[in-house]
């Protein structure tokens, strides 16, 4: 057996970096980043100012979205060779909206062992602090800048009824609150702003008051976690069974009911709210649906 042959794989790291605190930083972050054998960060001149504050001498290489793919399998043959190499961000978790997640996939596909360094997310943070639902929630980050797929993401966020989770930047904030409010309606919504730096300050308002503010002169400053309460599952319900209603006559839609155990009288009620009609009028449009029936077979 060569000695190549007697080396074990590496592995993959990805360290968390703080997303604004340098004092969040862990002791198993520097010690990881330290001991590995290369850092992969996304942006090497931003990070070199996080390495010099820690005393880290780690020789360093760019991994971004512009080289995920060739850079991705450079590293994976150096881990392959038994090298350790810890991924890095701008800030927060590798891998949350960032191309660390292709560097995984590609370390996974290649049998090699991935461990992350867990530490502050910025998703996360303005979530528990946003006071609004954290039993469920989604995370869509960056809305996508291409329009159609823009619309097509919003669209699906109309229906949601976990607590939605966006990332935005200063001058592209209003933007994204009128279209939120445009295709979501008015929601109560958390603007987090600055998390853990000094200026850090969470607004609990609504998106037309959000707006208005704006409108007004208020400046949107520093990187922003926007946390948007989902939609009630009851009014979600509502609105599915009225387009399903419009796809079925009255007749189809009061056997719906019956066939599920309910009388014709209770029936008629749930009928008569799914289609936004009162109970009378129903009732007329059934016997009208029967007697135009009937006509028929004579």
């Amino acid at each position: 057996m060569t000695e190549d042959e007697k080396r074990p794989a590496g592995r993959l790291y990805l360290v968390t970096t703080p997303i604004g605190n340098l004092e969040d930083m862990t002791f198993r972050a520097v010690r990881t980043l330290r001991e590995a054998d290369l850092i992969a960060a996304e942006d090497t001149r931003n990070s070199m100012k996080l390495l010099t504050h820690f005393d880290i001498h780690t020789p360093m290489t760019s991994y971004h979205e512009f080289n995920k793919i060739p850079k991705g399998k450079q590293l994976v043959e150096r881990m392959s060779a038994g090298e350790t190499v810890a991924l890095i961000t701008d800030a927060g978790m590798p891998g949350i909206s960032d191309p660390g997640e292709e560097l995984v996939k590609m370390a996974i596909e290649a049998g090699l062992a991935v461990s992350a360094v867990p530490g502050a997310c910025a998703a996360v943070t303005g979530l528990t602090i946003s006071g609004q639902a954290t039993r469920r929630f989604c995370f869509e980050a960056f809305l996508p800048a291409d329009k159609k797929e823009r619309g097509q993401v919003l669209e699906e966020l109309r229906t949601e009824t976990r607590t939605i989770v966006l990332y935005e930047a200063p001058h592209r904030l209003v933007r994204t609150l009128e279209e939120l409010e445009k295709t979501l309606g008015d929601r109560r919504v958390s603007l987090c702003r600055e998390l853990t730096k000094k200026h850090e300050s969470v607004e609990v308002t609504t998106l037309s008051k959000a707006l208005a503010a704006f409108h007004d002169g208020a400046q949107p400053r520093g990187e922003y976690v926007i946390v948007l309460e989902g939609r009630d599952r009851g009014d979600v319900v509502h609105e599915r069974q009225e387009q399903n209603a419009a796809a079925m006559t009255l007749t189809e839609h009061m056997a719906l009911y019956l066939g599920k155990g309910l009388d014709r009288k209770e029936a008629m009620k749930a009928v008569a709210k799914d289609r936004g009609l009162s109970r009378r009028d129903v009732y007329r449009m059934l016997l009208e649906a029967e007697d135009a029936e009937n006509a028929e077979d004579e």
